[in-house]
């Protein structure tokens, strides 16, 4: 494609500061030495616009026209969208979700189409959400495709020379095995990816952009444990499968330099917070920048603020910008990024030397946080033999939403208590996965962890008063602890229209009466779609229809 250079545009000097891991858990940022405010003018110039979450409302497209002419007025060669497209609402009166129908492609397309440049899109956790108008993902995800003008939920584009886009789409949504909002790539297009990869190597002087709805796991970007963390939905391919392990992502990512960036949206969360751009150095993160993607309608953010995100690159390396659609579509230089040869100045590999930039929207960093453990921080408790929380210690209240700590099991696992509740962490990256223990069950009990007597170790929970529950936290029988307890969205709502329906009927039949409606299930108890609404409270353990008591000594 023709590449015109970029319009300069003005960005704001703010303070974009480094917060401690005591104060925020965030990370702290590694610059090298050279590293340059300024990307140097170049040759092959290009501009990239990048949409986060839709969720478009035929009903309410206001802030939709005015990001599209923000956007244009930023002239750039390609855009690319990260998905989920439309409002998962009734928008149309059909008493049926508009996200994912015929409908919403046809008016997002259109929508792309008033750009005037090449674009591509990436499948969100919502675009194969046309339930009532669509048996099967794959009819679902056919008709995404032929609308888009994709053959492939993958894409791979040649922006400049040797500069490649390239967006990996969701697949799963009926078919999910737990909660459908799982950003899921299959395993086909995790090896296609792989091999893309394989074949531009850095030696060869290949650069990559890599685009998807949700981030891989080891990003380091905010995330939200109380909504995407313990719902099994926060990074890509959360719940794994064969051959789309989550980690596959990062394990590309560390080997392979020529991965310069990638870009995710799902959270919706602005870029006002330090951890919304991570960057490589002394993070095991290779040599890719990592930035979260807002969205451009005040009716889907999280935090009220409506961005997106631009970079403007050239054969030196790329700015990563936002484009703030609250403020009349201005544009903010966050990062700079430069190609090199040289290391970060903690000794790490690193091929892209990152200048960060002040902002002044860097106020409420608070907001959102999830804990990721860190080697130095403080809260780690090496070898544990026995009680971790004993009366009088520093974590003697775990259900305390402050108490922070975290340990290996024997089996190599990684638990931590935080926010009231235990969570599971990813061992490579330390990223976190799911809720283990909810609060409820945590709340005034002592945490051991005791050796099985068979090489292993048991998580164990109990309390001071005589006679009480000891409740052994058992593995799943992947070998993981967090709790995959969210159901698949397509069973719920079929069950709660079934209950609907049930509860219209018998007023008619019985009208002088009133009924509880109830539902009778095989493996599952519940409608719930959110874990925070779920205890893990233990039950019996029974085995030949022996039940034994576990009786402990007072203390």
């Amino acid at each position: 494609m023709t590449i015109m250079k970029a319009a300069l545009l003005t960005a704001s000097a703010t303070a974009f500061t480094a917060a401690s891991i005591k104060q925020r858990a965030s990370r702290t940022l590694l610059r090298a030495e050279s590293a340059l405010e300024t990307l140097p003018e170049g040759e092959n110039p290009y501009t990239i616009a990048i949409f986060g979450d839709l969720h478009v409302d035929p009903r309410d497209t206001e802030h939709l026209m005015e990001g599209r002419e923000h956007m244009k007025a930023t002239n750039p060669d390609f855009l690319v969208s990260l998905g989920d497209l439309g409002e998962s609402k009734d928008c149309t009166e059909t008493k049926q979700l508009y996200a994912g129908t015929t409908e919403c492609f046809k008016l997002v397309r259109d929508y792309f189409d008033g750009f005037g440049v090449p674009f591509d899109v990436v499948g969100g956790n919502h675009d194969l959400e046309g339930i009532d108008e669509f048996d099967t993902d794959q009819e679902n995800l056919e008709v995404f495709m032929k609308i888009m003008g994709k053959e492939t939920p993958q894409f791979c584009h040649e922006v400049a020379p040797k500069t490649l886009l390239v967006g990996l789409g969701s697949t799963v949504f009926r078919d999910a095995t737990y909660t459908s909002h799982e950003v899921f790539v299959d395993a086909e297009q995790v090896a296609w990816f792989e091999n893309l990869v394989a074949t531009h190597p850095a030696e060869e002087d290949w650069k990559i952009f890599c685009f998807s709805h949700a981030p891989p796991i080891g990003s380091g970007l905010r995330v939200l444990q109380e909504n995407h963390v313990v719902n099994g939905c926060c990074w890509l391919n959360h719940n794994g499968g064969p051959g789309a392990a989550p980690q596959r992502f990062i394990e590309t990512i560390r080997k392979n330099s020529q991965v310069k960036a990638w870009f995710s949206g799902h959270f919706h969360l602005s870029h006002d917070y330090e951890d919304s751009i991570t960057f490589p150095g002394g993070n095991n993160r290779g040599s890719c920048v990592f930035a979260q993607t807002g969205c451009h309608s005040g009716r889907s953010s999280r935090d009220g603020r409506r961005h997106s995100r631009l970079v403007r690159g050239n054969e030196h390396g790329f700015e990563i910008c936002t484009v703030d659609h609250s403020k009349g579509g201005v544009v903010r230089l966050d990062a700079t990024v430069t190609y090199s040869d040289e290391c970060a100045v903690d000794g790490s590999e690193c091929s892209t030397l990152v200048f960060a930039h002040d902002h002044e929207d860097y106020d409420h960093d608070l907001w959102f946080q999830a804990y990721t453990p860190q080697e130095d921080d403080g809260c780690y408790i090496a070898n544990p033999d026995g009680t971790i929380n004993p009366a009088g210690s520093k974590f003697e209240d775990l259900s305390n939403p402050e108490t922070v700590c975290w340990s290996h099991m024997k089996d190599g696992a990684v638990l931590g208590a935080h926010n009231g509740m235990i969570i599971e962490y990813d061992p490579s990256t330390l990223a976190p996965l799911g809720m283990v223990v909810s609060r409820d069950e945590l709340k005034g009990r002592r945490v051991a962890v005791i050796d099985n007597g068979h090489g292993g170790s048991a998580c164990v929970l109990y309390d001071d008063d005589n006679n009480s529950e000891v409740t052994v936290v058992q593995p799943n029988e992947d070998g993981t602890y967090w709790r995959k307890v969210v159901r698949n969205k397509m069973h719920r709502t079929r069950e709660m229209r079934n209950v609907a329906a049930a509860k219209e009927w018998i007023k008619e039949v019985l009208p002088d009466q009133d009924h509880d409606v109830m539902s009778s299930y095989g493996p599952y108890t519940s409608t719930a779609g959110q874990v925070m609404g779920i205890s893990t409270k233990a039950l019996p353990f029974k085995e030949d229809q022996i039940k034994e008591k576990i009786v402990t000594k007072s203390r």
